[in-house]
């Protein structure tokens, strides 16, 4: 494997567990809540898929039960958040406190403990071709997970009548309401799905990206995820990009450390999160794009008249 060919497999690999937590978020956003937990939710489902595929040596079961912790998290929030009406963001940095607690109190047990590792795809003659065949036919399974779901949600969003409805419960929820659609099931169901991909994000960097258990080692990604909502203008397309520039920047500064760059390492650390607050702040510039595809009604409460 030359240089070139470990660079870009990495940054792919860098890129997926934002892109899944991303994702999800991309959907509870379109249905009209803010669920600022994300981190929280990683977290629960990295350890959670560590343990259980530690248990069983199957990552298939670890993957699964990131999904689910981060299921029943979500879940958490959106009983708090939607049921009992309370603030949203309030309720989602809470679940991000509770997540990063509750993994380190269940991650204990495992620190230390080598993780399993999880088969690249192999496909004879086109994995062998020089750089795109490792690059395109040698990933691991979770890459074409989520390149797959990234197609799947656009799909879901813009081709499907239930894409249509959860919509516009994000843009109008009381119109939505009106017709007879449920804004409560929709969006707990939005939650849901946010939930289990946060989840699985999470299990990837436990189980692909560094096989093991550490404390925190979600590292922030949860907010960058955040931040790649919004930097793709709530569209699936543009967060795939997103992800690959993040993951990019990420690893680069990595390799810039290795080979010795004359950057305090320190500052070359924060690169990933300074690169997501410039991004907001251009984002945030262009306000045709934001009012075209923000959802009108994120992170307020929908409270029925009747």
């Amino acid at each position: 494997m030359t240089m070139l060919e470990g660079i870009l497999l990495t940054i792919v690999t860098a890129a997926t567990p934002l892109l899944f937590a991303a994702l999800g978020e991309l959907v509870a956003e379109r249905a009209g809540v803010l669920n600022l937990g994300v981190e929280g939710m990683m977290a629960v489902g990295a350890v959670c898929g560590f343990a259980a595929c530690n248990m069983t040596g199957m990552p298939l079961m670890g993957a699964l039960a990131g999904i689910a912790a981060g299921m029943l998290a979500a879940g958490l929030f959106g009983v708090v958040a939607l049921f009992f009406v309370a603030n949203q963001n309030a309720t989602g940095v809470a679940l991000t406190l509770f997540g990063l607690g509750l993994s380190a109190l269940i991650g204990d047990a495992f620190v230390g403990i080598p993780g399993v590792a999880v088969p690249r795809v192999n496909i004879p003659y086109l994995s062998d071709l020089p750089v795109v065949g490792r690059l395109v036919f040698g990933e691991d399974p979770f890459v074409y997970v989520a390149i797959a779901l990234a197609i799947g949600v656009w799909w879901f969003l813009f081709k499907t009548r239930a894409g249509l409805i959860l919509r516009s419960v994000g843009d109008n929820h009381n119109s939505a309401h009106a017709l007879g659609f449920s804004v409560f099931r929709t969006r707990f169901l939005a939650v849901l799905f946010g939930g289990a991909c946060a989840g699985l994000g999470g299990a990837y960097l436990s189980l692909v990206y560094t096989p093991q258990w550490t404390q925190a080692m979600t590292a922030g990604r949860g907010w960058i995820a955040l931040a790649l909502v919004v930097f793709a203008s709530w569209l699936p397309g543009r967060l795939v990009i997103g992800a690959l520039l993040f993951g990019a920047v990420s690893i680069l500064q990595l390799h810039a450390q290795a080979i010795g760059v004359g950057i305090p390492s320190q500052f070359l650390s924060m690169l990933p999160y300074i690169v997501t607050i410039v991004a907001l702040v251009l984002i945030s510039r262009n306000r045709a794009l934001l009012s075209v595809n923000t959802p009108a009604c994120l992170g307020r409460p929908f409270v029925p008249d009747v």
